[in-house]
């Protein structure tokens, strides 16, 4: 296929295909590539991974999946493509292939996600590109496209692509994923921290340069964006709660661990045995889900091993950690001694989690296109220094971290 002069009309369905949404309203496929994408296995598998970790067990309503953000990427990369200055920099297969980055850029999510990865040392972008470029459905869908197609979608992800546009929509401080999963999150959690008004940021954008900036009128949106981010990370994303919930995630996936190690007898747990064994192929990444680590759980709770059996009851039944400020060592001390005394094994009951959210990383360098750039009388300036809020926002000292302590009452 020659790139060059391939059309999206070429390829269009006949019939376009919609999937309603509670926040983008109707969400338009119209290309054969995009729905095989959704249908394969590796999307599907989605369904069956939250999106928010903890959060729901503060937000009970918070209970939305990866599919339905990686849909919602979907569209907001569309509408950068359709509904903005963007797509007029774009040729057709560019924009096929930002679409289909979109869409996969996190089907390498495991189970329960960060808690998950950080345990067993995985990183969910290595296996969104093995995915793509191994044996899978979405990688025979993308080559059966056109050959090599995997590549270029891949090379998006791994902001390795060299059309920075693409990258740019896909992954910066202003892109498809933060904007679908700041509105998203918002309306799932009942709150009002999230919101911005995506439509105004899209008419301001535009192509200069080679890459994305933004018109001075929209500073102001801008701003809120910047904002709501803020917002929601220490509202929702850092609320203690769902810190302990995932703090007692890790203790588990820690134990389960360190009894393999010790050869301990579970029983039938093959699909985590290659993650046990570190030995983790594409194929065995994405037979593992929420569903099954859940089964695994309440097996656990009835086993042997009093340990893991209390932090797999704790965990189903919601009996999370307490917490408390993480000041200086005597804070560490006096919770250190009383979990002692209540007969807890410190390397499961007694955890840390250090937080600290910037609401925007200001490189000051015109190479770096995670930069939000402003064109302002024909020339491109940063945002902190168009915006005065953004700018005291950068210059504040009140960027503290948050350390908390996590540990049981009796």
């Amino acid at each position: 296929m020659d790139r060059s002069t391939y059309q999206l009309n070429q390829t269009k369905l006949r019939d376009s295909k919609v999937f309603r949404d509670a926040i983008h309203n109707y969400i338009h496929v119209d290309q054969p590539v995009i729905l095989d994408l959704i249908n394969s296995k590796e999307m599907q598998r989605l369904r069956r991974i939250k999106q928010l970790g903890g959060v729901h067990q503060v937000y009970q309503s918070a209970e939305h999946s990866r599919f339905c953000h990686s849909l919602g990427v979907y569209y907001v990369v569309r509408k950068m493509i359709f509904n903005s200055a963007i797509g007029q920099a774009l040729c057709d297969y560019d924009k096929l292939i930002v679409m289909c980055a979109a869409l996969l850029h996190d089907i390498g999510h495991g189970p329960f996600s960060h808690c998950f990865e950080e345990v067993y040392q995985i990183k969910h972008e290595d296996y969104t590109v093995k995915i793509i470029n191994g044996q899978s459905e979405v990688h025979q869908i993308l080559e059966n496209f056109n050959k090599g197609f995997a590549k270029e979608v891949s090379s998006v992800i791994e902001k390795k692509h060299p059309n920075k546009i693409l990258v740019q929509m896909v992954s910066s401080q202003l892109d498809g994923d933060r904007m679908d999963y700041l509105l998203r999150d918002s309306y799932f959690t009942g709150t009002t921290y999230g919101h911005f008004d995506m439509a105004r940021i899209l008419r301001v954008m535009q192509v200069y340069d080679g890459k994305i900036v933004f018109k001075e009128a929209g500073v102001q949106a801008i701003e809120n964006y910047i904002l709501a981010r803020y917002h929601m990370y220490w509202q929702v994303y850092y609320h203690p709660t769902s810190r302990s919930y995932e703090q007692l995630l890790m203790s588990i996936f820690r134990r389960i661990k360190d009894l393999y190690d010790s050869g301990y007898q579970f029983g039938d747990i093959n699909y985590l045995l290659p993650f046990l064994k570190g030995n983790v192929s594409e194929q065995d990444y994405v037979k593992l889900d929420e569903s099954i680590i859940l089964y695994y759980f309440m097996v656990f709770s009835e086993g042997k091993d009093t340990i893991l059996a209390n932090l797999c009851n704790r965990f189903l039944n919601r009996k999370l950690f307490s917490y408390r400020d993480y000041n200086n060592e005597d804070d560490l001390c006096d919770v250190k001694d009383y979990v002692l005394k209540c007969g807890y094994d410190l390397r499961y009951y007694l955890v840390f989690d250090d937080q600290k959210q910037i609401p925007y990383l200001y490189y000051g360098n015109s190479d770096d296109i995670s930069e939000i750039e402003i064109l302002v009388d024909g020339k491109l300036k940063f945002l902190p220094e168009v915006s005065e809020i953004v700018g005291a926002i950068i210059k504040s000292k009140n960027n503290k971290d948050d350390r908390k302590i996590f540990y049981p009452e009796v």
